[in-house]
C-alpha cells in the first residue's frame, strides 16, 4: 500500500476493509504480486508450520520481494489472515444449487471437515474471518433452507447450529492429533497405551462404569470419520424432526 495510504490517520483509506480495497484497479500497471500469490504463500507456510509461522518478513521471503511489497495489499497480519481465509475458502465445494436442505447442509459439513483437517490453522485464528469466498458458504445453505417454512432467524439458526457441530467436533479431532504428535503416538492403540496409566487408575475408582462399557465394547475407536458422519447424521436428524421438513 502506498505509503500517503497507510499514514492516514482518517482518511477513507484508512477506513475501507481489504476486500474493498481489493475490488479497486491494481496500485500498479508492473506490480508483480497480486492478493491471490500472497495468500497461496502464506497458507503453505501455515500448513506446514503454523500460523505463528506466518510473518510478513518471512512472507516477503517465500515471494522473494521486499518487506515492505506485501503492505500493498494488507496492512498487517490480521488482514493477511483474512486473505489466507477467504483463498482456502475459496477452494471449499459449495454445495449444488439444486440440492435439498439436508443434502446441502452434509456435503458442505464433510468438506468443512476436509478443509480444516487441512488447515488446522483456521482453528487457532481469533481473526475475525468475513470475506467474499467465506459469506458465500451460509448463502448457497440458506438458499437451500429457504422455502421450508422457516422464518430469518431459525434458517440461520440451523445453519450455525451445523457448522458448530462441525467446527467443536473437527477442533476435538485436531485437539488430539496435536497431542499424539507431540508424544510420539503415531496410533490409536500408542494412544491408549500411552495414557493407560491415568486411564486405568480412574475406572478402578468405579465410578465411570458406562465409560468402562464404551472402553471394552466399542469397535470403531479409531474411525474419526464414522464417529463424524455419525454425529453429524443425530444433528440432520434432529433438525428435521424439530422443524418438520
Amino acid at each position: 500500500m502506498p505509503a500517503k495510504e497507510r499514514q492516514t490517520a482518517s482518511g477513507a483509506a484508512e477506513q475501507s476493509s481489504l476486500w474493498e480495497r481489493l475490488e479497486r484497479p491494481a496500485p500498479a500497471p508492473r506490480a508483480t504480486l497480486t492478493a491471490r500469490r500472497i495468500a497461496e504463500a502464506a497458507v503453505g507456510v501455515a500448513d506446514s508450520e503454523g500460523i505463528e509461522a506466518v510473518t510478513m518478513r518471512r512472507l516477503a521471503t517465500e515471494l522473494g520481494v521486499g518487506p515492505m511489497a506485501a503492505y500493498r495489499y494488507v496492512q498487517g497480519k490480521d488482514e493477511l489472515i483474512e486473505l489466507m481465509a477467504d483463498f482456502v475458502y475459496g477452494e471449499l465445494p459449495l454445495p449444488d444449487t439444486a440440492a435439498d436442505w439436508r443434502t446441502a447442509m452434509r456435503s458442505l459439513a464433510l468438506c468443512k471437515r476436509t478443509m480444516l483437517l487441512e488447515h488446522p490453522w483456521m482453528t487457532q485464528t481469533s481473526v475475525l474471518v468475513l470475506t467474499p469466498n467465506q459469506l458465500a458458504v451460509p448463502e448457497r445453505v440458506l438458499g437451500a433452507l429457504d422455502g421450508l417454512g422457516m422464518d430469518a432467524d431459525t434458517m440461520m439458526a440451523v445453519f450455525r447450529t451445523v457448522t458448530a457441530y462441525v467446527d467443536g467436533a473437527v477442533a476435538a479431532e485436531l485437539g488430539l492429533l496435536r497431542l499424539m504428535h507431540e508424544q510420539g503416538w503415531s496410533s490409536g492403540h500408542e494412544t491408549r497405551t500411552g495414557l493407560a496409566p491415568r486411564m486405568t487408575w480412574l475406572m478402578n475408582t468405579g465410578r465411570y462404569p458406562a465409560y468402562q462399557h464404551y472402553i471394552h465394547h466399542a469397535t470403531r475407536k479409531d474411525e474419526p470419520q464414522w464417529q463424524f458422519e455419525t454425529g453429524l447424521d443425530c444433528v440432520l436428524d434432529g433438525i428435521a424432526a424439530r422443524m418438520g421438513i
